[in-house]
């Protein structure tokens, strides 16, 4: 079966991309310790667009699914740490919209060993 990775991609405006790499900088880091979590990075734009990508990978769509349902639906009702201090009003999210693409790894490479 194979691996499968979501892009999820944000709109950021230029005065909102160092409070998004804060947020993610500090998030509670559940999806590194998530059954099936293979990969996570964060892309910040160079040029050209104000969309940043979050691009993570798992050994399958239901390891994702599950993360979806559990850990990061709880950091996003303010369940998880760092939504905001002594459980007050949850910040202003730093994207203006989001979409999340799909893929199947069909074929990959690393480096050769010397």
């Amino acid at each position: 079966m194979p691996s499968v990775v979501k892009i999820n991609v944000l709109t950021v405006p230029a005065e909102q991309r160092e409070t998004l790499e804060q947020r993610f900088a500090s998030r509670a880091g559940t999806v590194e310790s998530s059954d099936g979590f293979e990969w996570f990075e964060l892309l910040r734009p160079v040029e050209g667009t104000d969309q940043y990508l979050v691009y993570t990978r798992w050994r399958s769509e239901q390891d994702f699914q599950a993360w979806m349902e559990g850990p990061m639906k709880a950091a996003h009702q303010g369940g998880g740490q760092g939504g905001g201090e002594g459980g007050g009003e949850r910040p202003k999210p730093a994207a203006s919209a989001s979409t999340v693409w799909s893929f199947e790894v069909v074929q990959q490479a690393a480096p050769k060993q010397a």
